[in-house]
């Protein structure tokens, strides 16, 4: 703390040496009592003057007083202990003031307090003192009010200090070292501590703790002040000392001997209290002022916790004795406890004082403590006449003062200020006093960020909307604040006010009808906030997301439901804004339904009837959240596009995704829950029935997306999906898929494609695994609705319940067509035959074929139990004529998945023997001498399915299919040939890069076919549908490349490769002109691939080919090219041809 050396202070030292002069034969340092009138008016106008007051008036500049008090009380301090001036201008920050000033005595120090009725000032000083410090300078105050002569004045700074030392020290601004009380305790103690080495030491008491004499010679503060009350009977001729002497003894009697703990007045009660205080204050024409406020609430807590004063020797009883002979001594000499027409301030304290200590004697033993019994009541006695004597009228209070004492106690942040807020936030009755109400929240809008305090603010302003005469404009402005509070919460708590806000309702402020004002106002904020969103563009970097975070949650607030319609809108419907509007949701957890929400709600549903339509109960009790519903809002009001059901998929999946939402948070959350998912979206939907192919394929895939959640390991409870029908819903299923085996039939019995066919066997295999350990932990309980599926699935085909083996368990047989039990070797105890009428004489091995298509485990059981002779060529005859026919017939009805297994279940019967498929040449114009056996599987299989082909586009069964079960054969067959030529290409070694070029590059499936590699660029591409080139999903990595050019070996079946890859591709163009229709895309690109592996093998090696050979080659694929009816296949086709020459040229 610096003090600067200014025109004031000029003054003062000017007034000092004036009133020195005064002093006439003594000085300053020597100057009694009595002097003070004569030699201290200088001083006084010199105070007056530099604060801008008249003479004799009190001093507003309290921080100057405190200066001046400050510097004058070390200068005697100073003078006391006889202060080296060596090192006094050097520790001491006031040592230029203090040499500037004559020496003074504690006269000078208190006659000058006395006249500017600073005892706050001296208090607020001593405050900071150690108590047996403090009990010194007490007791220097008492010396001086006892000495001649004594007015009432002195009387009055001695009570002020003393009630001031009571409360304790006030709220102050936090200043650290520099507080100039501070910078004063430690001078003091700094003079204290070195006032041994003066000469004048034993005028002052030693202050070390070792040091300390007995408490009977150095009492404590409460025995020196309740002694002094014992001298100032004669000394009170005013009401009002009399008045303010008996309420703070009486306090600090009650609050010494009375109480042990702190009471903790809840704010209501406080409140009241004030406000009593001032009526009482305007009744005698002082205003409220936040001064008056302050005060009074510093006394009233001062009350109601113990005193920081130790009693020391002082007894209860003896002070409680000081007290009631004062006051009777008072009042047998005529003086009144009641001033004035009005009750004053002080009259109303003591008659709070007087009720406190009778209140408390009646509750606490204290007999101990007297000497006699009838003594205690004759005391007691005494404080009930003081009481009586104490006549104050009744005081009502208003609404209104409770405002405006609640909104001072907030605005200054008095203590426990934030209680008073939330008290404040939901009194109904204050909140009718719009003027000073409004007032308080908006200027100290800090005070009510508390999330509690929010939503009974939040409650007030709902109030207020749904009253008929309420305001709009005080309604919008109210609702801005309540905003802007929200606004200021931590991300946790505004969590906790969602949460809190969709306990009241899911639409917030506009759960009833409000002002269509106020609804434009929230409508334009809605709509400016998301725009800011958009226009942001899902920018990633973290100031972006806080601010989007921050502006979706302020809407939320004020209606969760708005703000969600307008995420789920731009989730669906804005291109690329799914993950940016999921993550922003996924930082607000306090949206999305709560399990003990849920809980709550189902016990208190009568309740909900008068907050929530009959819907949002139901939603709520279903546990379906407001999220949800508006997810499903969006895509029953509009129909949505390929791409919009794709970010709808997203979004929801991200949801679903458990994610760490908010820092400390207990485990990983998901937004939205599978069940709700399931519930709200799935279950409804889902229906043999459908209408629509589109909307219940989405269904499927909300359904595979909710059961792809993981639930975290080491959860014992049972599994979500039991909460969504779980039976029904495999039987719904499984009928489903039971329609998707028929999918060619004409009349079209089902609308569904035959890629959901796959998506179905997913569902109905994952979710057969759930249920089945649910099954499997507890059989009994779920033994009626096994056998109640069972039995439904009598009427779908045989292979349906092959998916649901892991719900039957060992409960039930696989029961199978009887034909299959004729070219199969199967155990009768878990094996039985199902007479069929479709599956008669002779259909073994297609059941047998669609086993194998089923799952790799029923496959591997099949190929076990087969009964086929290998030693007897007509049994091999007869199996390999059968299984032709059977996979003619299995071939249109499968999946992508069961093609893949019924192509290894065909390669397994060819190496083993079991399936005989001669090799013909009827796409060879010269014998190869060529080594084939190693190629014998691909050969054979490829003559195989021309042969399957062949039958199935011949005349009695070109008739099966449509045009998109056609081309739906043409893309498994195209699969095929990837499988073949993935196969060819583990036979050769890497290629090199600069071999290779043509090939190094997969051929995009999303792009035409111009598009897919250098080798085609030159090519004009036919016009190829995107979906067609969907269909080349796997195995589109051609020969890859060395970092060397290898060196020609013998052992490298170049040649072999290329003859089959030729008989390959002469196969694919049979086919693809035997097709229907000529124009299938899948084989196309087959057949282009086929040609550029050709190419890169003949780049590569050289001697694969000699010139001749390759001019042999393109002539002979020319001529089976030249057979195709699509003419821009052809010329494609055709120019790939004429690239195909050996590098050998």
């Amino acid at each position: 703390m610096t003090l600067m050396m200014n025109k004031d202070w000029a003054i003062l030292q000017g007034a000092f040496s004036l009133a020195e002069k005064l002093c006439l034969h003594s000085s300053l340092s020597s100057i009694q009592k009595a002097d003070w009138s004569r030699v201290g008016h200088p001083i006084l106008s010199a105070i007056g003057e530099i604060c801008g007051q008249d003479v004799g008036a009190v001093p507003t500049t309290t921080e100057w007083i405190k200066n001046v008090v400050c510097v004058v009380w070390l200068k005697l301090l100073r003078r006391e202990t006889g202060e080296d001036l060596d090192v006094a201008w050097k520790e001491n920050p006031f040592f230029v003031f203090q040499n500037s000033l004559p020496e003074v005595n504690d006269v000078v120090l208190l006659e000058i307090m006395k006249s500017l009725a600073a005892g706050r000032t001296f208090a607020s000083f001593l405050l900071h003192l150690p108590q047996s410090e403090m009990a010194t300078e007490i007791q220097r105050l008492v010396r001086h009010m006892r000495s001649s002569p004594t007015t009432e004045d002195d009387v009055t700074l001695v009570l002020q200090v003393w009630r001031e030392l009571w409360k304790g020290r006030a709220k102050e601004k936090v200043m650290g070292e520099n507080d100039i009380q501070t910078c004063f305790a430690k001078q003091y103690a700094r003079l204290s501590s070195s006032s041994s080495l003066s000469p004048q030491a034993a005028k002052r008491i030693k202050l070390g703790p070792s040091e300390l004499p007995a408490p009977s010679s150095n009492p404590g503060v409460l025995h020196i002040l309740f002694h002094a009350l014992e001298y100032i009977n004669d000394h009170v001729s005013t009401t009002a000392v009399c008045l303010q002497a008996l309420s703070v003894s009486l306090d600090a009697l009650y609050t010494t001997f009375l109480i042990d703990q702190a009471v903790v007045l809840p704010p209501k009660e406080t409140v009241h209290f004030l406000s009593e205080v001032v009526s009482v204050a305007e009744m005698n024409n002082e205003k409220l002022s936040p001064e008056l406020v302050e005060e009074s609430y510093r006394d009233l807590c001062a009350c109601h916790k113990p005193s920081h004063f130790q009693p020391s020797s002082l007894t209860f009883g003896e002070a409680l004795k000081i007290i009631t002979e004062l006051a009777q001594f008072w009042q047998s000499n005529g003086l009144e406890f009641h001033d004035g027409i009005h009750p004053s301030y002080s009259a109303f304290r003591l008659k709070q004082s007087v009720k406190r200590v009778l209140a408390a004697l009646q509750e606490t033993d204290v007999s101990q403590t007297m000497t006699r019994i009838h003594e205690e009541e004759t005391l007691k006695n005494i404080l009930r006449s003081v009481l009586e004597s104490v006549a104050l009228p009744s005081i009502e209070c208003t609404p209104e003062v409770h405002t405006k004492v609640a909104a001072v106690i907030i605005t200054q942040r008095l203590d426990d200020y934030q209680s008073f807020a939330a008290l404040f936030a939901g009194e109904k009755s204050w909140a009718a006093c719009d003027e000073h109400w409004m007032d308080c929240l908006e200027k100290s809008q800090s005070a009510f960020q508390q999330c509690d305090t929010l939503m009974k603010l939040t409650s007030t302003l709902m109030s207020k909307l749904h009253s008929k005469s309420s305001d709009p404009s005080k309604c919008r402005k109210l609702m801005k604040i309540t905003s802007d509070i929200f606004s200021a919460l931590s991300l946790e708590d505004k969590n906790r006010a969602l949460t809190a806000m969709l306990r009241l309702s899911s639409r917030g402020f506009f759960g009833c009808s409000v002002p269509s004002a106020v609804a434009d106002g929230f409508q334009q904020e809605l709509n400016m906030a998301f725009n800011c969103i958009i226009q942001g563009g899902g920018a990633a970097s973290q100031g972006n997301m806080d601010t989007a975070v921050s502006l979706v949650a302020r809407v939320a607030f004020q209606n969760p439901e708005a703000a969600l319609r307008s995420c789920c809108h731009s989730a669906i419907f804005k291109k690329g804004s799914s993950a940016f509007i999921v993550e922003i949701l996924q930082r607000l957890p306090g949206l999305r339904v709560q399990e003990e929400q849920i809980a709550e709600a189902q016990c208190v549903e009568e309740e909900m009837k008068e907050r929530f339509s009959v819907k949002e109960r139901k939603d709520i009790l279903t546990g379906s959240s407001v999220l949800c519903r508006r997810l499903q809002e969006a895509i029953e009001t509009k129909s949505l596009s390929t791409s919009e059901k794709d970010q709808f998929l997203k979004c929801v999946g991200l949801l679903l995704a458990p994610v760490m939402t908010v820092e400390g948070e207990d485990g990983k959350q998901s937004f939205l829950q599978p069940q709700e998912v399931v519930n709200t979206f799935v279950l409804p939907n889902l229906s043999p029935a459908a209408s629509s192919a589109s909307d219940l394929e989405l269904s499927l895939q909300l359904l595979h997306i909710a059961l792809s959640v993981d639930v975290p390991d080491g959860d014992t409870s049972p599994h979500w999906v039991l909460n969504c029908s779980p039976f029904p819903l495999l039987y719904v299923l499984a009928q489903l898929h039971n329609q998707s085996l028929r999918c060619w039939e004409q009349p079209p019995v089902s609308t569904l494609h035959m890629e959901t066919k796959e998506l179905l066997v997913s569902l109905l295999t994952t979710l057969g695994q759930v249920i089945g350990k649910e099954v499997a932990a507890a059989p009994s309980s779920w033994s009626r609705a096994l056998f109640w599926l069972y039995n439904k699935m009598e009427t779908l085909d045989w292979t349906v319940r092959f998916h649901l083996k892991p719900v039957w368990g060992e409960h039930f047989k696989n029961e199978v067509p009887s034909s299959l039990l004729t070219v199969c070797d199967l155990p009768e105890q878990e094996w039985s035959g199902l007479d069929l009428p479709q599956y008669g004489q002779g259909t073994g091995l297609l059941a047998w074929m669609e086993c194998c298509s089923i799952s790799d485990s029923l496959q591997s059981t099949m190929l076990l139990h087969l009964s086929v002779d290998r030693g007897r060529p007509d049994h091999v005859t007869m199996f390999s004529k059968g299984v032709l026919v059977a996979l003619t017939q299995t071939l249109p009805s499968c999946s992508i998945s069961q093609w893949t297994k019924l192509l290894g279940v065909l390669r397994e019967l060819i190496t083993s023997g079991r399936l005989h498929v001669p090799f013909s040449l009827e796409y060879v114009d010269y014998l190869p001498l060529l080594d084939l056996k190693g190629f014998s599987c691909e050969l054979r299989m490829s003559v195989l399915l021309l042969r399957v082909l062949q039958l199935l586009c011949g005349s009695s069964c070109s008739h099966w299919l449509t045009a998109a079960g056609w081309e739906h054969v043409g893309r498994l067959y195209a699969h095929a040939v990837r499988a073949m030529m993935t196969s060819l290409r583990t036979k050769l070694p890497h290629i090199s890069t600069s071999a290779s070029v043509c090939l190094c590059c997969k051929c995009p499936t999303t792009k035409a076919f111009g598009d897919q590699s250098p080798s085609c660029t030159c090519l004009k591409s036919p016009n190829i549908s995107t979906d067609s080139q969907k269909d080349k999903q796997e195995d589109r990595c051609l020969l890859k490349s060395n970092e060397s050019q290898m060196e020609e070996v013998k052992t490298i079946p170049s040649q072999e490769v290329l003859f089959v890859l030729s008989q390959l591709f002469c196969h694919v163009q049979h086919v693809q002109v035997m097709i229907p229709g000529g124009r299938c895309e899948p084989l196309f690109l087959s057949s282009l691939e086929i040609l550029s592996q050709c190419e890169a093998i003949m780049a590569a090696f050289p001697d694969s080919s000699s010139p001749l050979e390759s001019d042999n080659t393109r002539h002979f694929f020319s001529t089976i090219t030249d057979n195709l009816e699509n003419e821009e296949m052809k010329a494609v086709l055709q120019q790939k041809i004429a690239q195909l020459v050996s590098s050998a040229a």
